[in-house]
């Protein structure tokens, strides 16, 4: 248990030619990470894609709020 961090994941599948932002994008332009500030805590966003080709992870991306 994670007492003094927050994990925030975004899943996002992804086709060629129709991606519309990364899903770490999406985190931050949403901003999901709002209620969370403030607390005390590390903030981690972590942003997953998958190909809807591959079936597979296309990208893996993190950064600490």
């Amino acid at each position: 248990m994670c007492k003094d961090k927050i994990y925030i994941i975004e899943f996002k599948v992804i086709e060629v030619d129709k991606t519309k932002g990364s899903a770490l994008e999406q985190i931050k332009s949403k901003n999901y990470s709002g209620k969370y500030q403030g607390k005390g805590k590390k903030i981690y966003l972590i942003g997953i894609e998958f190909s809807k080709e591959d079936k597979n992870i296309k990208n893996f991306m993190w950064e600490e709020k």
